[in-house]
């Protein structure tokens, strides 16, 4: 006989490992110095969230601060700030979930996330933005770390939405409702 049906108990570990790659992710993205922008032939210009650098046949020019530029020191501030709210979420999160069943702090992490998602998207957006308007020198592209940042967002688009919702289910996350399955065969 086969059957399948969700597990909720397992919700109470998965989604704060979620939260746990999502940091990982930011910190990847904040601390990436390879570049968030590169030229079309990666060897001419490329910047991070911090600096941008020029050469000329991999001979590098000392890098130049981003920071001097107001539009590069809000997205640093938001990204900053959205990983210390994310930070705060997941450790609330494992105290919510981990240690013992606390649904009313389920909601507060949803918000936290959603305060997150919002700071962090604007970051995300503004970057290329500025940049584009900053440097006209041809194509660029956007990097692995861009990409992270954009991954850490969207799993947090993601828990912000499950915890929400995991309230309606308590019953199913202490593990004392019968299991519902979803199919069974013969």
């Amino acid at each position: 006989m086969f059957r399948c049906g969700i597990a909720y108990p397992r919700c109470r570990w998965i989604v704060p490992l979620l939260l746990l790659f999502a940091i990982i992710f930011d910190i990847i993205a904040i601390a990436a110095t390879s570049g968030w922008v590169t030229d079309e032939e990666g060897k001419t210009h490329y910047a991070s969230m911090w600096e941008q650098y020029h050469g000329r046949n991999d001979k590098w020019e000392e890098g130049k601060s981003l920071m001097e530029f107001s539009w590069a020191q809000a997205v640093a501030a938001l990204m900053i700030l959205g990983l210390l709210i994310l930070i705060g979420a997941f450790i609330l999160s494992c105290v919510a979930l981990c240690c013992t069943l606390n649904v009313t702090l389920l909601p507060i992490i949803g918000v936290m996330l959603i305060i997150v998602v919002v700071l962090q998207v604007i970051a995300l957006i503004i970057y290329p933005v500025k940049f584009n308007e900053l440097i006209f020198e041809g194509h660029y592209y956007y990097t692995w770390a861009y990409g992270f940042a954009w991954g850490a967002t969207l799993l947090c688009i993601g828990c912000a939405v499950l915890f929400c919702c995991l309230p309606r289910y308590e019953d199913e996350l202490t593990g004392l409702a019968k299991t519902k399955y979803l199919y069974t065969s013969a």
